[in-house]
């Protein structure tokens, strides 16, 4: 137990520090634009991590929750662990973050200290990780394209669908889909199976803010497609004047 509170405690100091590097050297940049690239790094690692857990190292979490977990297992929570500390105590201190991210946070932290605790289910923790971050690198995207000018073209609207497309698929239907698993096998703990179903409620109250901006995205392409439907028709009209 000791060595996983050091290695806790050495991810901490690795996000913090490559946090204070970025502000040196992105000096003429904001607090937020450093942190959001922190946050950048840590779902591309933790997606490419947790992907080479599930598909190649093992076990399959929908067949086999509750299992021991792996020195590899370990490490990928710990590297996370350090993170969302880092993130949390950064929103927290800029208040840049509502209560629902704050609440997914806090509960993504003491899911990972349970199941390091306890030694097991140490695989659908990197599931549950993979499913939360791998939409990460898309909504950063999307934040940077806003602070470049660069949202309103098509690359925004590609990463805004290829963000409710994956939200939708990871976070609800392989996201339930992993929850029935774990509540229906008799290994996982009783706590470990409480933690599945208030983040699978958690990626609800997301999908709840999505559907919501999904609208708003949908009617503003409407009305961009009559606004230009009606300069076209606007302009041969008047070349029919002429």
């Amino acid at each position: 137990m000791a060595l996983l509170v050091l290695s806790a405690l050495l991810s901490l100091c690795c996000w913090v520090s490559f946090y204070f590097i970025l502000c040196h050297i992105n000096g003429l940049r904001s607090s937020e634009w450093n942190c959001r690239l922190v946050t950048l790094l840590h779902g591309i690692l933790a997606c490419c991590i947790t992907a080479y857990i599930g598909y190649v190292d093992g076990p399959w979490p929908f067949t086999y929750p509750g299992t021991k977990n792996t020195p590899l297992q370990i490490s990928a929570m710990v590297v996370s662990l350090g993170y969302f500390i880092f993130d949390m105590a950064w929103c927290v201190y800029f208040r840049t973050e509502g209560p629902v991210m704050l609440a997914h946070h806090t509960m993504s932290i003491l899911g990972i200290l349970l199941t390091l605790w306890l030694g097991e289910s140490g695989i659908e923790g990197c599931a549950v990780l993979f499913g939360s971050e791998i939409t990460n690198p898309l909504l950063q995207a999307r934040w940077f394209l806003k602070q470049t000018g660069r949202y309103g073209t098509w690359l925004g609207d590609a990463v805004d669908v290829l963000f409710v497309l994956l939200f939708v698929v990871m976070r609800i239907f392989v996201g339930g889909t992993m929850l029935y698993c774990e509540l229906i096998s008799p290994r996982p703990r009783f706590f470990i199976k409480c933690g599945g179903v208030a983040m699978y409620a958690l990626s609800w109250v997301f999908m709840v803010d999505i559907v919501r901006f999904a609208m708003r995205k949908s009617k503003s392409w409407h009305k961009q497609q009559r606004d230009q439907q009606e300069i076209v028709a606007a302009n041969g009209h008047e070349g029919k004047k002429d």
